[in-house]
């Protein structure tokens, strides 16, 4: 894969739902004008301390960002990980899934599976969980966002994966749209919650807590504390839904968690501006206090939530 298709990838895939729950209320008194000559300022999250997320939380024209499961798949897979199918969410279990909130986060789900099997080269299971993924789209009434037209484009170009990550991509930039046009900023958070939530269940089944100590991985996934910090947020938006509220109680629980584990800063921060997109990423690398009491503890946690999301 090139590096240059996954700076596109980063910008989004799930956290597009992110960016436009975020945006109104971000944009608001600015002109068109302004709009339209600022770069987008992405702060990636993964990569902050706590300290300066407060400060961020006062700045103007944010998107806020954290590693989409592509990114995951990726890192999993850069940690030398075996592909084990055994973790993902059986398709089998797609017909289980008939209101709002298990499709919602279920499509996360799958979508989080589909990027891992592709990452691993699995031809079948790729078309597999691209046709769970458009059975939970299908039943949000997202229209058009998986067709039949994007199957047979996944089965044409299923050796080259720079087009299959594309057509991932663009399968959930058209889900979030399509529900946020729609008013249904809820349902965007919950299905981002489902992928994060996967992400996050697939690196910690694959670290030991006896080996975090020298394992980037366990490192990624101290990380997502901040990460965790956003999702709470994007939901808060739309805690007037019951869904949400259900689904803010198991963040909640993760959080508690998460608390227990302190991340700094170990460089500078540093503003990494991408030529052809004009994107600006903040950066630093940070240490945290996860031991393997914590770890357990949160492995134990995620997969808790992860088990009630796919039953």
């Amino acid at each position: 894969m090139k590096s240059k298709s996954f700076q596109f990838y980063h910008f989004n895939l799930f956290l597009l739902a992110a960016a436009l729950v975020l945006m109104p209320a971000c944009n608001s008194g600015e002109s068109e004008k302004n709009k339209a000559e600022e770069p987008e300022l992405v702060l990636d999250m993964s990569e902050l301390d706590k300290e300066l997320f407060k400060d961020i939380g006062e700045v103007k024209k944010i998107f806020y960002s954290m590693p989409s499961p592509l990114e995951t798949a990726m890192m999993i897979r850069s940690a030398g990980a075996v592909y084990n199918e055994d973790l993902l969410n059986p398709i089998d279990n797609a017909i289980n899934y008939s209101n709002n909130k298990s499709m919602a986060l279920n499509l996360g789900i799958y979508t989080c599976d589909l990027s891992f099997v592709s990452l691993y080269d699995q031809t079948e299971a790729s078309i597999n969980y691209m046709n769970a993924s458009k059975r939970m789209a299908d039943g949000l009434g997202i229209l058009d966002a998986i067709t039949e037209e994007t199957i047979e484009r996944l089965e044409e170009n299923i050796n080259n994966r720079d087009v299959i990550m594309e057509i991932i991509s663009d399968t959930f930039m058209n889900s979030s749209s399509f529900l946020h046009e729609n008013d249904r900023s809820s349902v965007a958070a919950i299905v981002l919650v489902g992928g994060w939530v996967e992400g996050l269940f697939l690196a910690t089944q694959m670290v030991e807590p006896e080996s975090i100590k020298d394992s980037d991985l366990a490192t990624k996934i101290a990380d997502q504390k901040l990460s965790l910090e956003i999702v709470l947020r994007l939901l808060a938006e739309s805690k007037e839904s019951e869904d949400v509220q259900e689904v803010l109680v198991d963040m909640e629980n993760l959080k508690a968690i998460f608390d227990k584990i302190k991340l700094t800063t170990t460089s500078p921060i540093k503003a990494e501006v991408d030529d052809e997109t004009k994107v600006t990423t903040l950066k630093s690398k940070t240490q945290s206090t996860l031991t393997p009491e914590i770890f357990s503890e949160l492995q134990e946690q995620i997969q808790i939530i992860r088990s009630k999301y796919i039953s």
